[in-house]
């Protein structure tokens, strides 16, 4: 399943796309996409309901975040060789882990709007999976039982905040904006291997980012046993998995996003994302 979450920002309804690419209502099945209701036994209820039978939803309807309520938004740093390399690290050893706030999740296409005092936004395209049952010392094997589903992530980040304001990377992963999530979250049964997946990212048409999962350094059932080990991860809890090689920051010389631009994202089998890049506004 395509599951989505559709309408205006804090009053979105839970939905699904149907086989023709139209959003059908599904909020008189289910409140949302949160917690218990992204458990595998709810998720099969769902599946079961004829698309058909649900109302449509009007096309050109703004869709949000396709995940609601997240508690931990969980990012992995330097899980792709070439984009270690590009940033002059070393391979690690083992997966760097950081966070984002939950408090900078967007829509898909919604505006990605510049932080106050800054000029070194950065983009990097991701595939995140969504937590469906809670996730405690899990082993690799079990790992991939765990997830709802996949879907887009644009990791933005502010450089002069990662790197030059001494500190974690949160601050300069966090602002608002900072964390479109979809169009779709698609459940792991329409993804034949999500460990091959070609990611792309654009800015204004030319192509900056090119990669594929199959290039990660750990691949996704390894990052969530490995995440387990530290903390419980619960329904609705997001984990960004890395980004290939091209970021503006790693260019020479360095490109950086400017009020204006479009950034435009693809996974194979995850949809589009399509946004414009805002100056900071009160």
């Amino acid at each position: 399943m395509k599951l989505v979450r559709f309408g205006q920002p804090g009053s979105e309804k839970p939905g699904l796309i149907d086989s023709q690419g139209k959003i059908r209502d599904l909020s008189a099945h289910v409140d949302d996409f949160a917690g218990a209701n992204l458990s595998p036994a709810t998720l099969d209820k769902l599946r079961a309901i004829d698309p058909a039978s649900l109302p449509e939803v009007p096309a050109g309807t703004r869709l949000g975040a396709p995940v609601a309520g997240t508690r931990n938004f969980i990012a992995i740093g330097l899980n792709y060789v070439d984009h270690a390399k590009e940033t002059g690290q070393e391979i690690p050893a083992e997966p760097i882990l950081f966070n984002k706030a939950p408090s900078c999740i967007c829509g898909p296409n919604d505006d990605i709007m510049y932080p106050k005092n800054s000029e070194h936004m950065d983009w990097e395209v991701e595939i995140a999976f969504v937590i469906g049952s809670r996730a405690r010392y899990v082993e690799e094997k079990d790992a991939l039982a765990h997830i709802a589903g996949y879907c887009l992530c644009n990791d933005v980040s502010e450089r002069s905040f990662q790197v030059k304001r001494a500190g974690q990377w949160v601050k300069g992963k966090s602002a608002e904006t900072f964390g479109p999530l979809g169009p779709w979250l698609v459940t792991p049964d329409d993804i034949a291997d999500v460990q091959n997946l070609a990611l792309t990212l654009d800015v204004n048409g030319e192509r900056k980012q090119t990669g594929n999962t199959s290039t990660m350094i750990f691949t996704i059932a390894q990052l969530l046993s490995y995440i387990s080990q530290f903390m419980v991860l619960e329904p609705g809890d997001v984990v960004t998995t890395g980004t290939p090689p091209g970021v503006g920051s790693a260019r020479k010389p360095r490109e950086y996003l400017k009020a204006g631009d479009e950034v435009v994202l693809r996974i194979d089998g995850l949809g589009e994302q399509r946004a414009t890049i805002v100056p900071f506004k009160l």
